[in-house]
């Protein structure tokens, strides 16, 4: 019996402990029910046996039902080998008729009755059919001639973007019903602007706006006021920097609306209203809808397709502070020449953000996977690294033989599912060869570039093309512009051993596939850009990992998605990835925790985000790394961990922070008057200072290269808590190991007597003056004694020295 029959088996009944026991004696006995059958119909010969035998019929009548279920039928979908059909059939439906009367638990069955079963019989899509069959029906298929494999026919669930799925955000309980899925709550999004038009951004079911906003709905080209509504409440452009610097070019589209889509697809991911039916041709078909659907959007255009300069965005920001935003979500940033805060833009806006009680929620950037690639790490801000979800797009490749090979695809156009020649090229260097294969499907192995060979194959017109290689491939290549498939060594040489051993090799590719539930989720993408944030290392970042690849969000539908024979494509949604996708993940998560907490700070919020965080996958593993052979991946590629919005409502505690501790680093990093006053806009004297921003993660430097000292080195750290939760709670710490260093925490017990009280605590980590291992973490939880608070937060030792990985870097 098959480990797939055992899932059927025990789905029968929700009595799970007598299913157990019926399920053991089927496996070992074979004929249990039939067995028992055959008891009760005897007569009893004796008083004692007739007692016994009646004690054992009532017994066989309560099973009667779970005896019935094991005869049960459910459809399934039969995967045939074509080639082995026997002779004496003459077409295949015949072939499926007789097995199926061969195989009937009823032996009066005939193929003509057998027919009321045959759902399907498949010449094109796959080669075999569907069929009403019970469980030993089922199994007595799996010895016939011809059999491949089965799937059971599952209803379709209509669902995207899927992210809001995955993070585990509901309608039934948690954080959505909780802050009426943000409702009033105003995001600001700095980006490229935003098609107003798109159904992400229309006004059903919004309250009216929010008496405090200050904002306006800008007009300009082929944008009127007008554009605004009760879900896109403000709107505004910022190009002056951009014209100044190029004082020659000439802009069409002078307003807010998006020509190139990211901003579009931004705010959608954020606050976008719910749309049936988006997808992107065929892929992640569903119903889409962002993280806060019912917050407010306001967009301020500083990003163009011809550039993007500082002073459009300090404008932009400044203009989304006096407009009163709650939220503000930068997509954006600057690769920085120097290590100075005061040289970054998005630092010195964002500074006076945070003063005003908004929280900023910045894109780390896609320049990962190397060390101190990260970009918007300032201590004010909460840092966004991007992972994978729990989804996959894929084609299908069925060879002849019933043979079928999924690979990883986002081929959006037309395909047909007729069975073509397929035809093993080796290289597929000549142009010229491939031409003579036009209406083929040709597979390519050879040592010369993917992007090289791929080329070829357009240029020759073929119909399709298989792609052997031994790695993996970037989301450039799965959007092919005709038919193709990548795959890797071990299933390519499967395709080719098929071609080699029959005469007339053939094969059709089917796309627009979805399938969710992947395992291992999330990972953090190779592309996410990794921490220490070289002009403040001594600040852990990033803070968080956010999905962002592969995301489902409103577009321009002026702008292309796709290229298919030479032909541009135009959708209402597309599939982006970059961690520009999941700094939204957590401006629209953060504006549901600001519409439940009204009163707390930016710091706040991002405590609870950073605390409630996952460090494990949907495996119950640790996060791993996709650019590093999927090992663990550490606090510097993924901060806290993976959102977790539901948990993020209620934290327990908080790290809290104010300006003035904000100032107290910038002192204690000797920063002069002047450059503390370009980013607070105030005179700092400085007389306070200290490294150990109340933050909720740690990071600690053993890289002293210079000493020869073997002596031991100590790095404290004080933080302090203040409990969010009503009425009298303790916690206790507990520290996870962490190879070659003693970790100590004091007091090991909080104790706080009502809400809003804070407590202190030391964090102290001795090792030597230079680690052996480049990166050592752990983490630090306070845990309540009801066990319902886990409050982590992660720790970082490291040999880095970020001077350094500057100098690699520029």
């Amino acid at each position: 019996m098959t480990s797939n029959m055992w899932e059927h088996l025990f789905l029968l009944t929700s009595n799970h402990s007598f299913a157990t026991l019926v399920l053991w004696t089927r496996h070992q006995k074979g004929i249990f029910c039939v067995f028992l059958g055959q008891v009760c119909s005897k007569s009893a010969t004796s008083p004692m046996a007739t007692l016994t035998l009646q004690l054992l019929c009532s017994i066989l009548f309560s099973v009667s039902y779970l005896c019935s279920s094991l005869a049960q039928s459910h459809t399934y979908i039969i995967h045939m080998d074509s080639s082995s059909i026997p002779k004496a059939f003459s077409g295949h439906q015949s072939w499926y008729l007789a097995t199926l009367s061969s195989i009937a638990d009823n032996s009066e069955e005939t193929p003509t009755t057998a027919a009321s079963r045959l759902i399907y019989t498949y010449t094109s899509s796959i080669h075999g059919f569907s069929a009403s069959l019970s469980l030993s029906e089922l199994e007595a298929l799996q010895k016939s001639t011809g059999y491949v494999s089965y799937t059971r026919d599952r209803p379709l669930t209509m669902h995207t973007t899927h992210t809001s799925q995955f993070l585990g955000l509901t309608s039934a309980s948690g954080v959505w019903p909780a802050s009426n899925y943000g409702q009033d709550v105003i995001i600001g999004l700095v980006d490229t602007g935003i098609w107003p038009e798109s159904e992400s951004f229309k006004d059903d079911g919004m309250t009216q706006i929010p008496s405090r906003w200050k904002g306006k709905c800008i007009s300009g080209t082929q944008f009127n006021a007008s554009s605004c509504n009760k879900k896109l409440i403000g709107a505004g452009f910022y190009n002056k920097g951009l014209l100044s610097n190029n004082p020659h070019l000439k802009i069409s589209m002078k307003s807010p609306r998006d020509t190139s889509g990211h901003g579009t697809h931004t705010s959608s991911i954020a606050a976008g209203n719910y749309v049936k039916g988006a997808s992107y041709f065929g892929y992640a078909n569903g119903t889409a809808r962002g993280m806060a659907p019912r917050a407010r959007i306001a967009m301020y255009k500083a990003a163009w397709r011809y550039g993007v300069f500082s002073s459009d965005v300090l404008a932009a920001i400044d203009q989304a502070i006096q407009d009163g935003v709650d939220i503000l979500s930068l997509s954006l940033g600057f690769a920085l020449d120097g290590n100075f805060l005061e040289d970054d833009p998005i630092a010195i806006a964002t500074f006076a953000a945070m003063e005003k009680g908004v929280l900023v929620v910045a894109s780390a950037g896609n320049d990962g996977p190397l060390y101190g690639t990260l970009i918007n790490g300032a201590p004010w801000v909460l840092t966004t690294g991007a992972g994978t979800i729990d989804r996959e797009f894929d084609g299908v490749l069925y060879l002849g033989n019933g043979m079928q090979i999924t690979f990883v695809s986002l081929y959006p156009g037309n395909y047909s599912l007729r069975q073509l020649p397929l035809v093993f090229m080796y290289g597929c260097r000549s142009v010229e060869e491939m031409k003579k294969n036009r209406n083929k499907i040709v597979v390519c192995k050879d040592d010369l570039s993917i992007s090289t060979q791929v080329e070829n194959a357009e240029v020759a017109r073929v119909y399709g093309a298989i792609f052997i290689a031994n790695y993996s491939l970037s989301e450039l290549y799965t959007r092919s512009s005709f038919p193709t498939a990548f795959m890797g060594l071990r299933d390519g040489q499967t395709v080719i051993d098929y071609i080699k051993k029959n005469s007339n090799p053939r094969g059709s590719l089917k796309y627009q596939k979805t399938v969710t539930g992947t395992k291992p989720a999330p990972l953090v993408d190779g592309y996410s850009s990794r921490g220490p944030f070289l002009s403040c290392p001594r600040v852990l970042k990033p803070d968080l990992l956010g999905p962002g690849s592969l995301v489902l969000g409103s577009w321009s539908p002026t702008t292309s998605v796709a290229v298919v024979q030479s032909r541009p494509l135009y959708s209402n949604f597309n599939l982006e990835s970059g961690t520009s996708m999941a700094a939204p993940h957590v401006a629209g998560v953060a504006a549901l925790i600001k519409e439940v907490h009204p009163d707390w700070s930016p710091a706040a919020i991002r405590s609870a985000l950073m605390t409630t965080a996952s460090s494990l996958d949907n495996t119950f593993g640790p996060i791993k790394d996709k650019a590093n052979n999927e090992l663990p991946a550490s606090p510097l590629d993924i901060g806290a961990g993976h959102l977790n919005p539901n948990k993020a409502l209620d934290p327990g505690l908080v790290y809290d922070a104010t300006v003035e501790d904000y100032v107290k680093l910038l002192c204690a990093m000797n920063y002069t008057a002047t450059q503390i006053k370009i980013i607070t806009r105030s005179t700092h004297n400085c007389l306070n200072s200290s490294l150990d921003l109340n933050y909720p993660s740690f990071i600690a430097f053993f890289n002293d290269y210079d000493s020869g000292s073997d002596t031991k080195v100590v790095r404290e750290f004080r933080r302090t808590v203040t409990n969010v939760r009503e009425g009298r709670s303790s916690f206790n710490a507990k520290l996870t190991a962490m190879s070659g260093l003693k970790v100590k925490v004091e007091p090991e017990k909080l104790v706080f007597k009502q809400k809003y009280e804070k407590q202190s605590y030391k964090l102290s980590l001795e090792g030597p003056k230079v680690l052996q291992e480049v990166v050592i973490h752990g983490s630090l939880s306070w845990v309540d004694d009801l066990r319902q608070y886990v409050v982590r937060s992660p720790i970082v030792a490291t040999s880095l020295v970020p001077e350094t990985l500057s100098k690699k870097k520029l």
